[in-house]
């Protein structure tokens, strides 16, 4: 099945979504974040096959999101997120929220946010990079960028 490219529109989600929108990159993603660096660590974790956890691995060190680092003199490698990695992760905190929010249910939030800067256990939530005020998309006006397709 041949796979749609979102990568060449004129749209940052797509953009987004050519990197990470199949649903495994973002959980091997999640996993690298928690420490499962190795092949063996992400596939037991996850119970992907070999075979598309080798694809998604290799798109997503294609793609600049992962880096391939030599742990052995055999070569194997660990998972290490880039600095275009880990702001993906902000995606993936702000996916969580609405997602405990509406989908964790009476038990809760199977995971917890500590924020290193104050101790305090909290969700993502968007502020405005120039004000710093709640953003919300309800608070915003879509406008054509100097990249849109005309």
């Amino acid at each position: 099945m041949q796979r749609t490219d979102f990568g060449g529109m004129a749209c940052s989600i797509a953009r987004t979504l050519d990197v990470i929108g199949e649903p495994w990159s973002p959980l091997i993603l999640r996993d690298v974040w928690a420490g499962f660096t190795r092949f063996e660590q992400i596939q037991a974790d996850l119970g992907i096959s070999r075979k598309v956890l080798t694809e998604r691995l290799s798109h997503l060190v294609e793609r600049g999101v992962l880096e391939r680092r030599p742990y052995d003199r055999r070569p194997r490698y660990e998972y290490v997120l880039t600095e275009k990695g880990i702001q993906l992760l902000d995606v993936l905190m702000a996916m969580a929220t609405w997602g405990d929010n509406w989908l964790a249910g009476e038990a809760g939030p199977p995971v917890l946010y500590r924020h290193h800067a104050c101790g305090e256990i909290s969700t993502a939530d968007l502020h405005c990079a120039h004000c710093g005020e709640s953003m919300h998309a309800g608070d915003v006006e879509l406008l054509q960028g100097p990249g849109a397709a005309v």
